[in-house]
């Protein structure tokens, strides 16, 4: 959500104003839509729940693409990794 947000403020034309700048800033923030901030935040549920769990970065990363659906991991999750 927030690299979103700092990906479309880079696109503005650059400006030492500091009344240009926090003008930007808002513009870029509110760009971001509702719906991207949720599919966001689910992402990142699954993510916290896999470390939780036990695992890696590159299983968590694994994990949150196979079970997309959800919004947390198997208890069993573990038992796809032994």
């Amino acid at each position: 959500c927030w690299g979103n947000a700092k990906c479309r403020y880079r696109k503005f034309p650059r400006s030492s104003k500091e009344s240009d700048l926090e003008h930007n800033v808002i513009k870029a923030l509110d760009s971001v839509t509702l719906e991207s901030m949720r599919k966001y935040s689910i992402r990142f549920q699954r993510f916290m729940d896999a470390y939780q769990k036990g695992l890696n970065g590159q299983q968590a990363a694994w994990a949150a693409k196979r079970y997309h659906g959800h919004c947390v991991l198997p208890d069993a999750i573990m038992h796809e990794f032994d």
